[in-house]
């Protein structure tokens, strides 16, 4: 390209006359980012480069994170696990203990040590008399030859045209379950230990039970 020689401005035939040039601001700034590998660092290219680094990134956090998820998630199912399984062993323990002191008694004595315990102003006493009363339907129930590994089946398996009482053992039952797996954290009023022992009556008079 032929630069455009700008016309001198002195008369003076002494004076020195530099030529100037009309310069394209653009095509410098282009030759200079070449020079530098601008240009080249802001193609579409290296642009998707950069994104596609980013995903990858993206993409092994997010499978590390899943990961730490998962094994958090195991560990804490597994811990969970051991937990239901000790609260299960304790139950078992106090039940046994309980059947050591109390099973071995007649169906009569157990009954009076159920009025006996629901009498007390105890509420541990009230706890006794549900288990015991429990245990009373559970042993009836077995007599009578309603089949199933526990008295949970046993109830299961009876229909509301066998026994009319039906719904009141299970709501008996369900207290009973609470007071053994709750523990100390089930807070037992003496209402709802009456009532309890209330229901159990009513499935024993219907048995015969007195």
């Amino acid at each position: 390209m032929t630069p455009n020689v700008i016309p001198a401005t002195s008369t003076d035939p002494s004076a020195l006359i530099i030529p100037g040039a009309n310069v394209d601001n653009g095509l410098i700034f282009s030759k200079l980012a070449d020079g530098i590998g601008i240009t080249h660092f802001f193609s579409s290219e290296s642009i998707l480069n950069f994104l596609d680094i980013l995903w990858s990134l993206y993409a092994l956090m997010a499978y590390i994170l899943a990961i730490l998820l998962l094994v958090l998630y195991v560990y804490a199912a597994t811990r969970y696990k051991q937990l239901l399984e000790i609260r299960a062993g304790i139950v078992k323990e106090r039940e046994r203990i309980y059947d050591e002191r109390y099973r071995t008694n007649p169906k009569n004595s157990r009954l009076e040590d159920m009025t006996k315990h629901i009498a007390s102003e105890n509420p541990n006493d009230w706890k006794l008399a549900i288990i015991e009363g429990d245990i009373i339907l559970d042993e009836t129930l077995k007599e009578k030859g309603y089949v199933g590994v526990s008295l949970g089946e046993r109830l299961r398996n009876i229909s509301p045209t066998q026994l009319q009482s039906l719904d009141d053992a299970w709501q008996a039952h369900k207290v009973r379950n609470q007071v053994a797996h709750g523990g100390a954290d089930f807070v037992l009023t003496r209402r709802l230990a009456e009532e309890t022992i209330k229901q159990y009556r009513r499935v024993f008079a219907e048995f015969d039970i007195k």
